[in-house]
Formats: C-alpha cells, sequence, structure tokens
C-alpha cells in the first residue's frame, strides 16, 4: 500500500513538475543574465528527481517485500534485514555517484553516522565516497577563474599546476606560485557540481519526506536539517575563509599555551570569492601516516597528543569546533621555530586544513558536555546521567549516549579502573599509536580540559571566596587523580613494553 502510495506521488510530482516547471524553466532561462547555467540547472534538475523517485521507491518496495512476514527478533528476519540494508546502500552509493555534487557530500556525511545509520549503509559509503569525487577540467576552472576574478589563472600566478592536487565532492586544490615566489594552494569550487545544490538540497528534503509519510519508523528529517545547515556554509569559501581565522584567533586569545602549535594557512583575500579561495600551501604529512611522520623526526604520540589537546579546547574552551577533522584535513609539521622534547625529537605544529564547517556551541550546551566527559573519564555514573539528560538524550538513553561517545559498552564506561576507556588493540598503524598509550592519554586530556572547562563556569556564576576555595580544592584533587591515572598509564606501558 505505501508503495503504490509513493508511486503515484512520484508520478503526480512528475506531471506537477512538467507542466507547471516546464513554462517556469522557459520563463527563467530567457530572463537570466546567465542563460547558459540556467539552462543546464532546468534540464539537470528534472532528470535527478526522476532518479531520486526511482531509487527510493525501489528502496521502499525492497525493504517492504523482503521484510513482509518475517517476525520481528527472528533470525530469519535479521538475514534478510541485512541483505536488504546492504542492497540499499549499493543503490543509494549509485545514485550518489551518478547525480554527484552534494550527493556524494551526502554519502561521506553518512559514512560517518556510526550508530545512528544502519552498519551496512556507513560501510559501502566510507569504502567508496572518498575515494570517487568529481574532478573538473582545467577549461572548467578557468571559467571559475574568468567570472569570480576576470582573470585566467596564468595571468595571476607565475606557475599554475592545471592538474589538480586532490579533488573533494564540491571542490578541488591546484598548486601555484605568487609573482614574489611564494607557493599557494588555490581552491577551486565544481561550479558545474554546484549550480544545483540548491535544488538537490529541496529534492532530498522531498524524497525523505515521502518516505516518512509512506513508512513512519523511517526518520531521517534530522539529516536533511544537517544538510540544508551545512551545505551553504561549505558553499561560500569566503564563510570557510573567515572560519579559518576565527579558528587561529580562538587559540591565541582563549588557548595561548597552544600558539605555535596549532596553525591555519593564510588566507590571501585579493585572490579569494565565494567558489575560489587562495591560501599559503604547507607542505606536511597527514596525521595517520606513522612513517611519514617519522621520517620528519616526529613523535607519532605526541602528534596524537595534540590532535587531542586541540579539539578538546576548541569544544570545550572556544566553543567553535572545526567538524571536518578526517586525515585529509589535518596535516603535521615540525613546529617552525625549530622547538624539539627532552629527547632531541621536533615538537609537531598541527596545520588545520578545509574550515568551510564549524559548529557553535552556546555555553549551556558546552558546560554540560564539558561536565559529562569529565564524568566519563572518571566512570561518575549518576553525573554521566545527569548530564546526558540535559543535553537530550533520555532518562532511558544515556548509557546508549556514553556508549557512542566513547565507543565502549556501559560496564567499561563506568568500570573504575584507570584504564577502563583504552581501546583494544588491531592491526595497523592506528593500533601501533594506541598501543603507546594515545588513547589513554587522549582521555586524559579530554579529563583534564574538561574539567577546567566546568571550574571556569562555577567561578563565572559564583565570585564568592567560599566558591573559589571550593575550586581550588576541587582543582587539587583533579590534578592528584590525573595524576595516578598517568602513573597507572606508564605502568601499563612499561607492561606492554616487557611483555612484548
Amino acid at each position: 500500500m505505501a508503495v503504490r502510495y509513493l508511486w503515484r506521488s512520484g508520478s503526480k510530482l512528475a506531471a506537477a513538475a512538467t507542466l507547471v516547471g516546464g513554462g517556469a524553466a522557459a520563463a527563467a532561462i530567457v530572463t537570466s543574465e546567465d542563460p547558459s547555467t540556467t539552462f543546464k540547472i532546468c534540464t539537470a534538475v528534472p532528470v535527478r528527481l526522476l532518479r531520486d523517485s526511482f531509487t527510493a521507491a525501489l528502496i521502499a518496495f525492497d525493504y517492504e517485500y523482503s521484510l513482509w512476514g518475517l517476525p520481528e527478533g527472528s533470525f530469519e528476519r535479521s538475514r534478510a534485514k541485512h541483505e536488504v540494508h546492504l542492497r540499499c546502500a549499493l543503490r543509494l552509493q549509485e545514485l550518489c555517484f551518478q547525480n554527484g555534487g552534494i550527493y556524494i557530500k551526502l554519502g561521506q556525511h553518512i559514512g560517518q553516522l556510526e550508530y545512528l545509520v544502519p552498519q551496512e549503509y556507513v560501510q559501502t559509503m566510507r569504502q567508496s565516497m572518498l575515494n570517487r569525487c568529481p574532478v573538473s577540467s582545467y577549461e572548467q576552472v578557468c571559467e571559475v577563474f574568468m567570472k569570480e576574478l576576470g582573470r585566467m589563472p596564468h595571468e595571476i600566478f607565475v606557475e599554475f599546476d592545471p592538474v589538480p592536487l586532490a579533488s573533494a565532492s564540491l571542490a578541488q586544490v591546484h598548486a601555484a606560485r605568487m609573482h614574489d615566489g611564494k607557493k599557494v594552494a588555490v581552491k577551486v569550487q565544481h561550479t558545474h557540481m554546484t549550480d544545483t545544490a540548491m535544488a538537490d538540497s529541496a529534492t532530498v528534503e522531498l524524497i525523505v519526506n515521502v518516505l516518512h509519510r509512506c513508512f513512519p519508523s523511517f526518520d531521517y528529517r534530522w539529516l536533511v536539517d544537517e544538510i540544508h545547515e551545512s551545505i551553504p556554509k561549505e558553499l561560500d569559501f569566503l564563510c570557510e575563509a573567515k572560519n579559518s581565522e576565527k579558528c587561529l584567533d580562538n587559540f591565541k586569545r582563549l588557548s595561548p599555551h597552544l600558539t605555535g602549535y596549532v596553525y591555519a594557512p593564510k588566507v590571501y583575500w585579493n585572490l579569494s570569492t565565494s567558489k575560489l579561495l587562495t591560501m599559503e600551501f604547507i607542505d606536511g604529512a597527514e596525521i595517520t601516516d606513522v612513517s611519514a611522520i617519522r621520517r620528519l623526526g616526529i613523535k607519532p604520540n605526541e602528534v596524537a597528543k595534540l590532535v587531542s589537546q586541540a579539539f578538546a579546547e576548541m569544544t570545550f574552551k572556544h566553543g567553535f569546533v572545526h567538524c571536518d577533522p578526517h586525515a585529509a584535513n589535518l596535516l603535521v609539521r615540525p613546529v617552525p621555530s625549530g622547538k624539539r622534547n627532552i629527547f632531541g625529537k621536533k615538537k609537531p605544529q598541527l596545520v588545520l586544513l578545509d574550515h568551510g564547517l564549524y559548529k557553535d556551541l552556546d555555553f549551556t550546551t558546552r558546560t554540560n558536555y564539558a561536565a559529562l566527559w569529565k564524568a566519563l573519564v572518571f566512570s561518575d555514573a549518576n553525573a554521566i546521567k545527569e548530564n546526558s539528560v540535559k543535553l537530550g538524550a533520555g532518562e532511558d538513553l544515556y548509557a546508549l549516549f556514553a556508549g557512542i561517545l566513547t565507543m565502549r559498552p556501559w560496564n567499561r564506561v563506568i568500570d573504575p579502573a584507570v584504564d577502563h576507556l583504552v581501546l583494544e588493540g588491531n592491526d595497523g598503524d592506528r593500533s601501533e599509536l594506541q598501543l603507546q598509550g594515545s588513547s589513554v592519554d587522549t582521555f586524559l586530556i579530554i579529563g583534564k580540559v574538561s574539567s577546567e572547562a566546568v571550574a571556569q563556569t562555577k567561578m563565572l556564576q559564583k565570585k564568592s571566596v567560599l566558591t573559589r576555595l571550593s575550586i581550588w580544592l576541587e582543582e587539587i584533587l583533579l590534578e592528584a587523580r590525573l595524576l595516578t591515572m598517568q602513573i597507572a598509564l606508564w605502568l601499563l606501558q612499561l607492561r606492554r613494553a616487557l611483555s612484548g
């Protein structure tokens, strides 16, 4: 019944779009300042809508037919559900590749939603979306330059490599050299993909709403809300440039102890627009490339701690958080000052790239979140529940919420043992970083920064002498607990080294 309704809705939508959209499209093309672009949009959107409707109907039919009559909780239903999840994830993947643009970004976003969408979708998107991003031709790049700056790349730069260094869902990056000899990175938007972004966003919303009406249990409208919020920001490179400067300024003002250790590339504002961004070129190793980090003379463990420190400071103190911290967006290089640690190893500097997507955390959310993480690190079950509820997890879901945040089962979360949040070892370089203790170091850092944020909040709320004394004693107890955990960590590392 629901599938028939979906097909009927799709047919009516297609008919209405043909009758109304045809005349509107013709009028838009005639009156547009850029008829060729408008023509592309008016011809591409209906095709994409048809693909969306067909894929959505096929997915809906597959779920209804494949699970029909299978009792809830049965082995047969679990197996059938796994198979239909996998088939439909592949269909969605193919739709993303066919439509491109924000659909690639949507697929990448789904790949990060572990615990929130079925695992089959997460794995399918992770395995493909980062490796098959579109690439604009050099002619298309030149079109962007002419539209945005009125000049060709070779008229602006002494050198401009027509082959991109990297390509993502919405843009690609080229290396270039200024007339003063400085090397820069030029980020150029895929305009042939992003011209239809707003229409694509509306189309996705329509399909999700129709599916939810047919199948009330299918409710991913929150994902549409995320797209509506993030896509306009990511399509405006001037917003990205402002974010990068604000991020760096926050570290200078609110986390001065990290000044010099966290960096964002300089923006060349005179060569930047909403669709073209020129930045300082940075050479460095990706944070997951352990071999490259070692070749730079840097200890991988120090990199792990620096990343944890930087993002803890952004989350609990700045309230302005970089929301796309995958390996390609986090580079490591030795600090330009040449500082070294006590063992003679070079100190790392974390370089943050791609500042298109940030999240502002209001004071109340930031404070409750800091209190929650303090409770998680110190296994305080009552405080975990209290602050999870304040953050909207509800009386019955706080344990699940804690599990999602720490990626640990509830019995590990509330285990008072010092290593209760340690990751289990596995193969690969990531495991090597974990086994060196960075997993425990990370939670020690989060515990310290979140606790400092909680103390600062209390100090702002009540400035009496008694309150200050209470906070001072609390900080002494905190430092003692952290020292105990650090000693336990050293003993754990020693035990592992001796057993190895």
